[in-house]
């Protein structure tokens, strides 16, 4: 989306950026009593606890949504998948950051 902006804003078909922020997604959760980023089939497929979560370049949240898989988390669990995947959805932004710089 940003590349075809960039086009129309290079061709003088579209005068304002209309793009004003970033958002990235993970998903995480507690596999074996670890807190894991980005689960890959084999520990999803296991986790006592799967999360997707959504944020802004802003640091705040858009969606949050877990699951009691193998038995309900307590808020310390939730408090450190909430910061393991906002480490994560900050180095996505990042890498869109940079992937992007010539068209934001």
């Amino acid at each position: 989306m940003a590349d075809a902006i960039a086009h129309l804003r290079r061709n003088k078909l579209l005068r304002k950026q209309p793009l004003f922020g970033q958002v990235a997604a993970v998903s995480v959760g507690i596999y074996r009593g670890t807190p894991v980023l980005d689960l890959d089939y084999a520990e999803d497929s296991e986790a006592e606890t799967d999360m997707n979560v959504v944020m802004n370049d802003a640091g705040a949240f858009i969606e949050l949504q877990g699951t009691a898989e193998g038995h309900a988390f307590r808020q310390d669990e939730l408090n450190r998948m909430t910061e393991l995947a906002s480490n994560g959805i900050a180095e996505l932004i990042a890498i869109q950051k940079a992937a992007l710089a010539e068209e934001l």
